[in-house]
């Protein structure tokens, strides 16, 4: 008796889905032919699932795939588009829809396939699709990175010998293993500690060597492109190396979304409540953003996206000391307005700056009310002006 179903044809269909949840070892598959309810979902290796990706090609007009982007990079989504399959590397997230508080691989496929189906019939809004950079791209990044992974590393060391210097007192800044610095360390520190010492210093010297090497290099490629005014050629070129492309953004909402610079909002009927950025994009990137805008406003206070918001940089008289106050609202205020963690401490890596990017529509900053009535002070948003510095010197050439 010879039978056939949607869920298993014997002759060529629409479209068929695949929603791969990846691994180091197996991949798990969740199959859907055309409008059709998922298939139980299939664990198979890497040669396994090329082989039944081929099988479908056989089966179907049109082959659809997905996986999220994690740590295995995108060697899978040009093997598959080698093969004639459209396949999207899409954002990680938390597929648990309903709160269930159940995960596993199988389901993450499933929900991948379910996500999937949706997306291809048009609803453009069931996951965010990550651009794969060009093979070329991704050796320039991988340079870069790399560099700052051994910054990173020598960093670590440093502050290694700084804390055993500093358990017996002796106080040191900067490269401690060379020069006057550390004669006085080999005259003042006990004779043990200096062995020690010798230890990090046989560790930190090549570290320090190929650090050298690989700034030199991605410097010498930004030397050769023409650089906005008020950056520098290592930091342009790191920029240019994460970003890949400039021209994928159309608008500063994207940029903004990209380098995780919009706001948090927690809001519900009457009341709006904005937070501070939510962090969701590029980590490298925002960083260097924000050390950049550190630097122009310390060394090039009069550069013309600075000027336009003088007051934005300044703290209105009296809000410093009120936000240290208990009679405030919210104890987050001192973030908003100071761009610290607490009364005291500012933070060093995320400024207030970039608490908040208002919409353009937006022209003034939002208004908080002290508890006790005296008034109202404004929480003003310098961020304002680091998207104004950022479109100065990439979109308009500073």
């Amino acid at each position: 008796m010879n039978t056939s179903t949607q869920s298993h044809p014997t002759e060529i269909c629409q479209s068929i889905k695949l929603g791969i949840d990846a691994h180091a070892r197996f991949y798990y598959m969740a199959r859907q032919v055309e409008g059709a309810t998922p298939q139980p979902v299939q664990k198979m290796t890497f040669e396994g699932l090329l082989h039944f990706v081929a099988r479908q090609r056989r089966l179907a007009r049109e082959v659809f795939t997905c996986y999220e982007a994690g740590a295995f990079g995108y060697h899978l989504h040009r093997r598959l588009t080698e093969m004639g399959v459209t396949n999207y590397v899409v954002q990680p997230q938390d597929w648990d829809e309903h709160g269930k508080g159940v995960k596993n691989d199988r389901l993450d496929a499933l929900a991948l396939c379910q996500r999937l189906d949706r997306f291809t019939r048009g609803n453009r809004k069931t996951f965010s699709i990550v651009r794969v950079p060009t093979p070329d791209e991704e050796r320039e990044r991988a340079l870069s990175r790399q560099r700052q992974q051994i910054v990173r590393e020598l960093q670590r060391f440093q502050a290694m010998g700084r804390s055993l210097l500093a358990s017996h007192g002796i106080h040191v800044t900067g490269k401690w293993w060379k020069g006057r610095t550390w004669s006085l360390i080999r005259s003042e520190a006990p004779g043990w500690v200096v062995e020690r010492l010798e230890v990090f210093i046989r560790l930190i010297d090549p570290i320090d060597a190929e650090e050298a090497k690989l700034t030199a290099l991605v410097e010498q490629d930004g030397g050769e492109e023409k650089i906005p005014r008020g950056v520098g050629a290592l930091t342009f070129e790191v920029l240019r190396r994460e970003v890949g492309d400039w021209a994928r953004f159309t608008n500063r909402r994207q940029v903004s979304s990209y380098t995780g610079l919009c706001p948090r909002e927690h809001s519900s009927g009457g009341k709006r409540r904005s937070g501070s950025i939510n962090k969701s994009g590029n980590p490298r990137l925002r960083a260097m953003l924000v050390e950049m805008v550190w630097r122009m406003t310390r060394w090039q206070p009069a550069y013309h996206a600075l000027k336009k918001w003088p007051r934005c940089w300044a703290i209105p008289a009296g809000v410093r000391e009120r936000a240290r106050k208990p009679s405030w609202r919210w104890p987050g205020n001192w973030r908003w307005i100071c761009g610290g963690s607490s009364p005291g401490k500012p933070r060093r890596r995320n400024s207030g700056w970039f608490t908040c990017l208002m919409p353009p529509e937006n022209k003034q900053p939002p208004t908080y009310e002290p508890k006790n009535g005296n008034g109202s002070q404004r929480a003003w948003m310098p961020c304002r002006v680091a998207a104004r510095v950022i479109k100065g010197m990439f979109v308009t050439g500073g």
